[in-house]
């Protein structure tokens, strides 16, 4: 089989660990596994770490016009905005995703009003991920909230979109810790690669056919009359 060439696609993770730089996130070691995978296939990306910028609470998209003192937001927004795909790292707290990975959430949510040239949602086009990590159980639980998050303001999510480490429950070793063995644990090295994988390849598909079809699904021709097959019953 060919190699699927990736170079033309470009990656963004923002990890939403509660540390900020240059403290050790437990979460960007995972992080780190995929991105290995990116550099070697040749994609472009960048790493965020959310709690190193003052990213203000709400949900518009630039909250100094809400009464917020500063907002780092529209500058990180720049980099969502030309990134093909969207890949959120979060640990687990209390059996959650983080609070900083809600507070994105949040911010995407502000963006999603937004249209792109074929009046579709704005993130009609882009594919999501994410990786999590912990050292109880909660992978599938915070998975299913962040990729349904962002499925639901037009994200597109693969299968295997989802990977992540926990080691046993209670207090015990985390992800970078050296007694964890969890460099070397098959299962999250097997996840976290075909996640990888899987975004790249809807990425790629997706961007080579110019995004999904505007029939059926674009909020201004629905905002202009248009609509489709539908048809409400009780006019018929």
């Amino acid at each position: 089989m060919e190699k699927p060439d990736f170079s033309k696609l470009k990656a963004l993770y923002i990890n939403c660990t509660l540390k900020q730089s240059p403290r050790m996130s437990h979460t960007q070691g995972l992080m780190n596994v995929s991105q290995n995978i990116m550099e070697a296939e040749g994609v472009s990306f960048e790493n965020i770490r959310l709690v190193d910028h003052a990213v203000a609470n709400g949900v518009y998209p630039d909250m100094t016009e809400h009464g917020a003192k500063e907002d780092a937001w529209p500058e990180i927004w720049k980099k969502v905005d030309a990134a093909d795909i969207l890949i959120i790292g979060t640990p687990i707290w209390l059996g959650e995703k983080s609070s900083v990975a809600t507070k994105l959430i949040e911010r995407l949510y502000a963006m999603s009003s937004l249209q792109n040239d074929k009046g579709q949602y704005y993130f009609y086009g882009k594919v999501g991920g994410c990786i999590i990590t912990g050292n109880e159980d909660g992978i599938k639980h915070c998975g299913m909230g962040i990729l349904y998050s962002l499925q639901h303001v037009g994200y597109s999510i693969p299968p295997q979109a989802d990977c992540g480490w926990i080691g046993e429950a209670g207090p015990g070793p985390s992800y970078r810790d050296e007694e964890s063995n969890a460099k070397n644990n098959d299962f999250t090295n097997r996840n976290t690669t075909f996640m990888t994988y899987n975004v790249l390849h809807l990425a790629k598909m997706l961007k080579e056919q110019g995004g999904y079809p505007k029939y059926g699904n674009s909020r201004k021709e629905w905002d202009d009359g248009t609509r489709w097959n539908f048809e409400n019953p009780e006019y018929r």
